[in-house]
């Protein structure tokens, strides 16, 4: 049943956020993503999966619209359009790579095609809408996620102190995940690990880039040569318009700050529920099942647009 796997989630999002007060540094999204994964690992969660797979994706995208209240639309707007340009470099320099490198190490186009996507844009998402549309097998697409998600567990653990050895502001910092980092799910945890400011400007960032979802997808239609389409309301991801509009009416119709703060508390907890439920999905022995060259793959396009997100800071003087 979907409310039993809903309330272990809420359960383990208790449990972390009472260990993120009491270790701030750490914060409760880290803990609940860390013990989601103990008990994925630990426990047969077959009985629970309908409500942890509801709880990591819907839970993740009603807090990231409740986000949307507590920030003003023009404030959203600037983030987005600054960086655009670290969000394009990135995304070309992805699919470059993992296109390039693919056919170096042997790897077949379709599978190197969905871990350059993955990389460049938004993770999972994007390889479930560009597969059907370059006749991906199963356990290509399988492959292509299992890769990519390890590299966002790494991410959630690894960004934010290497932020702090590079000195990042906050403002810096949410630029650099919310480029550099694959999934929502990450950016969010990695973003909130470093600071309350770092998080929300990681996500935005990450929003503006998971859009481009639309257009990759239609690109890759007509490079097909007519032989797929794309359901463009299937694919579009409605979540980040709908995190638009609530900024919109934050920006119009001013919340008072108290209720502000509640919002920002349940907005994190409910993120901290997804990332609960998304811990308990990685099975950590299906890494070992993937094979070195979609992992050596997916590591260099990672650290390619890792690079590319630094250096694109430098040049637009962020960092």
């Amino acid at each position: 049943m979907k409310v039993k796997g809903v309330f272990l989630c809420l359960l383990v999002a208790l449990i972390a956020t009472y260990l993120g007060y009491i270790f701030p540094l750490v914060g409760s999204m880290i803990f609940s993503i860390i013990i989601g994964i103990i008990i994925g690992n630990l426990i047969n969660t077959a009985p629970y999966e309908e409500g942890i797979k509801y709880s990591g994706k819907k839970l993740l995208q009603y807090g990231i619209i409740l986000m949307g209240f507590t920030l003003s639309f023009k404030a959203a707007l600037s983030l987005g359009a600054s960086s655009f340009p670290l969000i394009i470099t990135s995304i070309a320099a992805a699919l470059s790579v993992g296109v390039l490198v693919g056919k170096l190490f042997g790897v077949n186009q379709r599978l190197s095609t969905l871990i350059g996507v993955g990389t460049a844009i938004c993770g999972g998402s994007a390889i479930a809408a560009v597969s059907p549309i370059i006749k991906a097998k199963d356990e290509e697409i399988a492959f292509s996620i299992a890769t990519i998600f390890l590299f966002n567990i790494i991410a959630v653990f690894v960004f934010p102190t290497v932020g702090h050895w590079l000195q990042f502001s906050d403002t810096g910092f949410g630029y650099f995940a919310g480029t550099a980092i694959n999934d929502t799910s990450s950016v969010v945890a990695a973003g909130y690990a470093f600071s309350e400011d770092a998080g929300d400007t990681a996500t935005v960032v990450k929003l503006v880039r998971a859009l481009m979802i639309v257009p990759i997808c239609l690109i890759f239609a007509l490079l097909q040569a007519g032989q797929s389409s794309v359901n463009l309301k299937k694919v579009f991801p409605w979540f980040i318009l709908y995190f638009f509009i609530a900024s919109i009416v934050a920006s119009i119709i001013p919340i008072p700050e108290y209720i502000t703060s509640y919002i920002k508390t349940l907005s994190t907890f409910l993120m901290s529920t997804a990332l609960a439920g998304i811990g308990m999905t990685v099975d950590i022995g299906k890494f070992f099942k993937v094979g070195i060259k979609p992992l050596a793959l997916g590591a260099i396009t990672w650290m390619v647009v890792i690079v590319m997100s630094l250096v694109m800071q430098q040049v637009l003087h962020i960092w």
